[in-house]
């Protein structure tokens, strides 16, 4: 699946993952391939990317929403 983190100022991360894992406001919450659409708020914590070369990345934000359907999710965030 494809991901986009992107702030107001840069983009963070772009590419195709395996795993998510993103601070979600009602609890932290994974997304993997194929998972159902979803729309979600996000809180300050840290968003875990796992690459398709098993690559661990951590990118620490604010806050934010996060949209995936049909195996793109895009990450509106704000970061420090």
């Amino acid at each position: 699946m494809f991901l986009e983190i992107i702030t107001p100022e840069k983009k963070l991360f772009s590419g195709e993952v395996k795993l998510v894992k993103l601070p979600g406001s009602n609890g932290g919450f994974e997304i993997l391939t194929k998972h159902a659409p979803i729309i979600s708020t996000l809180v300050k914590g840290q968003v875990k990317v796992i690459d398709n070369a098993d690559k661990t990345t951590y990118i620490d934000i604010t806050g934010g929403v996060i949209e995936m359907q049909d195996d793109k999710i895009i990450v509106l965030a704000e970061a420090n």
